[in-house]
């Protein structure tokens, strides 16, 4: 009998997917055919990404999803909590969420792990309603996404690029934002130019700096950074470059938690979540889904490329808005 054929998602809008172009789609076929596998390949809108993981996951068992770590929180929106297993192809800029997981960035090697690797259960984290698969921030990060897609769609620039002004930008306008969080033992004030969650632990220490070892440990990583003047959170982002933060000096609060309350002086406000941008109503009430998706990787220990290979790029990447630039650049 003949095997029914394994759909494939492309957000047609990753940075490696636009930047393949319309050569991609038999690219892709032929890494699947070489793994043994009929691929059924669709390019797709952004937008029209989640329709589209909803109606092959009611037909499939299994269904591979392309792009990078924005389209894969998509995918864990529609996905977490049921049976359909989810495999991934890295076709983002910076594909962190598979990086973590040890999925391969070749594609050849990707498409063999989607055809024939196993489902393991890994954990999202969840705010008001939306999942995330990295991490979410609160104050200059979101701001600076906010200016460089601005830039970018005023002047077609690649992301790397438009992030050079944008980072200058949010850090001409930078605010410690004021909150309120509670972790569990009642609310306490909080003033910070970057508040951090992140889905799993999140690493501090130099040469890991960033590094996820699990993304099944059914926790939340916090970090407030510390308040500071412009020049001291630049002089910070660029330690945090080198792996060199400092735990006390740095860190208003950071802890591993289940859940966190986070409360503002304003209806709505404006988060990040896996890169990208919106705004919801306060407070924002987070908390982990341990081992909802169920996701085609390596493993645990067993990957070929070791997270350290991006240890400088996650963490700080929501930490610092000039780390974020450097890391985009190179």
């Amino acid at each position: 009998m003949e095997k029914t054929p394994l759909p494939v998602l492309v957000n047609r809008n990753g940075g490696a997917a636009s930047a393949a172009g319309d050569t991609l789609p038999d690219k892709i076929t032929t890494a699947f055919a070489k793994a043994g596998t009929t691929a059924q390949v669709r390019l797709l809108e952004g937008r029209d990404m989640a329709k589209a993981i909803d109606e092959a996951a009611s037909q499939h068992p299994r269904i591979v999803v392309a792009g990078g770590d924005g389209t894969m929180a998509c995918a864990a929106q529609q996905l977490a909590g049921t049976p359909t297993e989810l495999a991934v192809l890295p076709l983002g800029t910076l594909n962190h969420f598979a990086r973590d997981l040890g999925v391969p960035t070749d594609l050849e090697q990707a498409a063999a792990l989607a055809s024939t690797g196993h489902a393991r259960g890994v954990d999202v984290a969840e705010v008001n309603g939306r999942r995330f698969i990295n991490n979410a921030s609160i104050g200059i990060y979101p701001v600076m996404v906010e200016w460089r897609d601005e830039i970018r769609h005023r002047h077609g620039v690649p992301k790397w690029l438009a992030s050079i002004p944008a980072s200058w930008e949010a850090l001409s306008h930078m605010k410690n934002r004021r909150l309120r969080i509670d972790r569990g033992s009642g609310e306490e004030a909080l003033v910070t130019p970057l508040l951090f969650i992140g889905n799993n632990r999140y690493s501090l220490d130099p040469w890991t700096l960033g590094a996820r070892a699990s993304l099944a440990d059914g926790t939340m990583s916090v970090y407030a950074v510390a308040r500071s003047r412009r020049l001291s959170l630049i002089w910070f982002g660029l330690r945090a470059l080198i792996g060199k933060v400092d735990r006390m000096r740095d860190f208003e609060a950071l802890g591993e938690l289940a859940t966190l309350d986070v409360r503002s002086s304003d209806a709505r406000i404006g988060i990040a979540l896996d890169g990208e941008v919106t705004r919801l109503d306060s407070p924002l009430r987070f908390r982990t889904e341990p081992g909802a998706l169920n996701v085609v990787a390596p493993a645990p220990n067993s990957a070929g490329e070791s997270p350290k290979v991006c240890a400088a790029a996650h963490l700080s990447t929501a930490l610092a808005s000039a780390r974020q630039t450097v890391s985009e650049a190179g």
